[in-house]
C-alpha cells in the first residue's frame, strides 16, 4: 500500500532546497534566505551553505579564495 504525503508538505520541502552545481566555474550564487525570516535563521543557513559547499570542494577552504554576501538590492559584502 503506498501513502502518498501531502503535495504542501512536498513543495515546501523543495523550496527550502539548495542545490549546488559545482563545474568548473569561479563564481556560484545561491539563495539562503528571504525577507520574511528572522535575521538568526539567515545567518544559520548562510553557515549551512557555506559549510556545505566548502565540505564539497577538493582541498576545502585551500580552494576558496573569497566569500560576498549579498542583498536583493544591496551591494556585496566580503565576509571571507
Amino acid at each position: 500500500e503506498c501513502v502518498e504525503e501531502p503535495l504542501s508538505g512536498k513543495m515546501d520541502e523543495l523550496k527550502s532546497t539548495v542545490k549546488f552545481q559545482l563545474k568548473k566555474v569561479l563564481c556560484m550564487c545561491v539563495a539562503v534566505g528571504h525577507v520574511n525570516m528572522e535575521h538568526g535563521e539567515c545567518v544559520d543557513n548562510l553557515k549551512l551553505a557555506i559549510n556545505f559547499l566548502v565540505s564539497l570542494l577538493k582541498k576545502n577552504w585551500q580552494n576558496v579564495k573569497s566569500l560576498h554576501i549579498k542583498t536583493t538590492m544591496g551591494k556585496p559584502q566580503r565576509i571571507y
